[in-house]
């Protein structure tokens, strides 16, 4: 860290808050809105499998793949919006160590994938009313989500207390 032209009461400098690349940012906000517009366009897609009453995903036999479609729409808008607050957070947090930020970058965009693509996968091919292998993806894509979540906490509770994450200061 450089020293600020700025000093501290004891004539210390003090240090400049170092910023997360905008790059890393960029990419968040961009996965977000991703997500965001093909999960949305999912769900025009269920909607017009309901509005066309389409025996493929409406038959009483279906219900899974109904269920497992529907939270794979849901999981990936919600993740989205995740991915959006995600970047806004990494602006907030100017000392969250870089390889804590880029570990939970790397959770939430497997998350990103796995969960939606794990609930999707699993209504593609049914076994007598359960869903397909593709279902094994989802508890792994949640791990992902919470290792994601703890490192953001972890970040936030350094700040607040005025440390760099994992630096002892």
């Amino acid at each position: 860290m450089k020293p600020s032209k700025a000093s501290g009461g004891s004539g210390t400098p003090v240090p400049e808050p170092v910023a997360h690349p905008s790059d890393m940012v960029r990419r968040h906000l961009l996965a977000g809105w991703a997500l965001l517009v093909l999960f949305l366009s999912l769900g025009v897609v269920l909607e017009a499998l309901h509005g066309f009453k389409s025996g493929f995903y409406l038959d009483v036999s279906n219900e899974t793949r109904r269920l497992m479609w529907r939270l794979a729409h849901a999981h990936g808008t919600f993740l989205g919006l995740v991915q959006i607050a995600f970047a806004f957070t990494l602006e907030r947090v100017p000392h969250w160590r870089a390889g804590s930020s880029i570990l939970a970058g790397f959770c939430i965009h497997g998350a990103s994938v796995l969960l939606p693509l794990g609930f999707f996968l699993g209504g593609m091919v049914l076994h007598a009313g359960d869903p397909g292998m593709g279902i094994m993806l989802v508890p792994l894509g949640a791990l992902l989500l919470f290792a994601c979540g703890l490192l953001t906490i972890w970040a936030l509770k350094s700040q607040a207390a005025g440390t760099v994450a994992g630096s002892g200061k």
